[in-house]
């Protein structure tokens, strides 16, 4: 009850506040029109009214009815970025930095609980709009004010966008789970997944093409010096480059036959040149041996096409994309004859002729493999190289033939190493 009279009071106090502004505006005009030389009639129905006026503002208070009380004041619309305020909107989804109320003259914490409504926020874009439009106002700046004054009404006229906009003012962890923030990060533009996906396939099937080319150079490279210069097995020759030297000469003693021929015909002008030229050194012969074998081997070397153990001149085959096509049938056939070894060995079964082969195959390596003679790999198959003893024996044995002991010398390394009353040193290793 005490809060009810307390209303009331009030509400008679603002009634009878009114009413005497009412009254003292109604006497100010009054003296105004007398001031002027206005007719007397008009003075006094002005006083008329104003009793009338009077009279009913009285009866008003005596019913207890009251007015609605006044809207509050808003500021008048200002173009100053300092009266923007400050929003949190990283991302611009809405105004940016600013605040869309503050850039059209409106302050959310003044106007309590009547905020401006689409009339006033027409009103107070128009005025705006007019002030700061760039054919008109052609002061620095105007063209960016004009275009976030535009962005504000358009946030502000959209309900939805305004409502979203008044949720997200106090809750920022909000709008960062929405939205994101730019300033931990942002997200790079899209690009075409497929377009990355050929230009990858294009650069891994140019790579693995020239990294074959270079494995099969080296091979030839090699093949190509083993020949020219003689070298022995123990040196880094093979049966290959001795083949290639033997057929290279056939060919250069070939052109120098037909060089003599030619020279024949001359006659004296051949004897000539005899007479005029200088001895040779060995080393000097040997060189030009060299120098004319080197051109003949090339051309017999680039000939072959596949050295064996992969080593091959690059084809199709060698590109990625061709490759990555056949993994999964590699993948499927390797798994399956590793499945098929593993159940042979539970149910402890010999090794079969295929399964000696490849692990004969693993051990020794692929190079070494394919480099062999078919009477050589027939005698590897027996001595069971896939266990580590064996094959540690072999390479063993491999490397006292490199260096072209005797079998004799050999047995007899052997003897020791097998007592392991000796170490040996390179020394050890030498011709009988």
């Amino acid at each position: 009850m005490t809060m009810a009279r307390c209303c009331r009071r009030v509400r008679y106090a603002v009634i009878l506040l009114l009413a005497i502004a009412i009254a003292l505006s109604c006497s100010l005009v009054l003296a105004q029109e007398d001031a002027d030389g206005a007719p007397a009639d008009t003075g006094g129905a002005s006083d008329a009214n104003d009793a009338s006026a009077t009279a009913s503002d009285v009866s008003q208070q005596s019913s207890g009815t009251s007015e609605a009380p006044p809207k509050p004041q808003r500021d008048p619309p200002s173009g100053n970025e300092d009266d923007w305020g400050s929003f949190y909107d990283p991302n611009n989804v809405f105004c940016g930095k600013y605040d869309c109320y503050k850039i059209l003259g409106f302050d959310h914490m003044t106007w309590g609980s009547d905020p401006p409504s689409l009339k006033d926020i027409t009103k107070s874009y128009r005025s705006l709009s007019r002030r700061w439009h760039p054919d008109k106002n052609k002061t620095k700046g105007a063209r960016e004010k004009f275009v976030a004054i535009a962005k504000a009404y358009e946030i502000l006229t959209d309900i939805e966008k305004r409502k979203e906009y008044d949720h997200f003012r106090d809750r920022p962890d909000e709008y960062f789970q929405k939205y994101g923030s730019s300033v931990l990060w942002s997200y790079a533009p899209k690009s075409d997944a497929s377009i990355i996906a050929i230009v990858f396939l294009i650069a891994g099937s140019a790579f693995t093409y020239y990294a074959q080319k270079n494995k099969w150079q080296r091979i030839a490279d090699h093949l190509v010096k083993a020949a020219v210069e003689d070298l022995s097995p123990r040196e880094g020759g093979s049966t290959e480059s001795i083949d290639i030297r033997a057929r290279a000469l056939a060919i250069l003693a070939e052109k120098k036959k037909d060089e003599k021929e030619t020279t024949a015909t001359n006659g004296a002008s051949s004897e000539k040149k005899k007479k005029g030229s200088k001895k040779m050194s060995g080393k000097e012969k040997k060189e030009k041996e060299w120098d004319e074998l080197r051109p003949i081997c090339i051309e017999l070397v680039n000939e072959i096409d596949d050295f064996g153990a992969g080593f091959r001149k690059p084809t199709l085959q060698d590109l990625l994309v061709v490759k990555m096509l056949k993994w999964p049938y590699y993948l499927g056939s390797s798994t399956l004859w590793w499945g098929k070894y593993a159940l042979r060995r539970l149910r402890k079964l010999e090794l079969n002729d295929e399964e000696r082969e490849v692990l004969t195959k693993n051990a020794v390596g692929e190079v070494t493999w394919v480099a062999v003679s078919d009477e050589e790999r027939e005698k590897m198959l027996t001595l069971e190289l896939w266990v580590s003893d064996n094959l540690v024996e072999w390479r063993e044995e491999q490397e006292m033939k490199l260096a072209g002991l005797s079998k004799n010398r050999m047995k007899q390394i052997k003897k020791l190493r097998k007592r392991g009353s000796a170490e040996f040193t390179e020394d050890d290793l030498h011709l009988d």
